[in-house]
């Protein structure tokens, strides 16, 4: 691994490049906070995509796409007079000094929930800090994550079950409501049915410790996995997949599933 002088060397390497380019490439001298918006949603998921599959060389790869786009907006700031990548470093090192008071401070947390809840707390005393205790949710995240952080955070200031296998009885009584409402045929009902339902079951994940967004991910690479083998099996045999019957399908899906499982 390198040594601190020589990461400090790196990152003033990628600053010096960046400069470089802002002034001599035609692409890099019209980029704008807006026109790099979309850039940057796409590399924070391609890095996700390689942290769910532990590519550890594209984890690499990615951190550094992610972190480009970081020293850019902060070049933009720069431009602007508005701020630089030094005060992005030091807001984030003062915040970060700031919500740990149990290492730079006197307050002692010994688990990592005690930290979780003191930090909760201390972002609402923060003079710039969140407003309310869900104001710090994006509004922009994908609705499984926001709502697994907006119960998380909730849970933070006390709101939470008692205990934990009493969200068992709230699941069987949403599912219940959604299935009344799609037997009654009302698609508006059964729609914020199907929504209470599945917060319910993001719930319940939060409180048995299971991240249902990694969950679901997980499940949908099985099946794109497993639909894949009947579709190879389709152009091997010649047979197109709108050929087959279900019970071909489900013959293979099944060879597909022993397949893992002997893995």
């Amino acid at each position: 691994m390198h040594t601190r002088e020589e990461k400090l060397e790196a990152f003033g390497r990628l600053i010096d490049v960046l400069d470089t380019l802002r002034v001599k490439c035609p692409w890099d001298r019209k980029q704008t906070n807006e026109s790099l918006r979309p850039n940057t949603i796409e590399e924070t998921f391609e890095l996700c995509d390689a942290l769910m599959k532990d590519d550890k060389k594209n984890i690499c790869k990615e951190l550094g796409d992610v972190l480009l786009h970081v020293c850019f907006y902060s070049l933009i700031g720069s431009e602007t007079g508005d701020f630089d990548i030094a005060d992005v470093c030091n807001r984030e090192a003062d915040k970060l000094i700031f919500r740990h008071p149990h290492v730079y401070g006197n307050v002692e947390a010994e688990t990592a929930e005690q930290v979780t809840e003191n930090w909760e707390q201390i972002k609402l005393k923060e003079k710039d800090g969140n407003k309310s205790v869900l104001s710090g949710v994006p509004d922009a995240l994908p609705s499984l994550i926001k709502a697994y952080r907006i119960q998380d955070k909730a849970r933070n200031v006390g709101f939470d079950w008692e205990d934990r296998i009493d969200v068992w009885k709230k699941v069987r009584e949403e599912l219940d409501e959604l299935e009344t409402e799609l037997e009654k045929g009302d698609k508006e009902k059964s729609t914020k049915e199907l929504g209470d339902f599945l917060f319910s079951v993001i719930n319940a994940a939060r409180l048995y410790h299971l991240n249902p967004d990694n969950a679901l991910e997980h499940t949908n690479q099985k099946f794109i996995r497993r639909f894949n083998y009947i579709e190879e099996h389709s152009i091997k045999s010649g047979k197109p997949l709108t050929d087959m019957t279900l019970s071909e399908m489900d013959e293979l899906w099944n060879e597909a599933k022993g397949l893992e499982n002997n893995k």
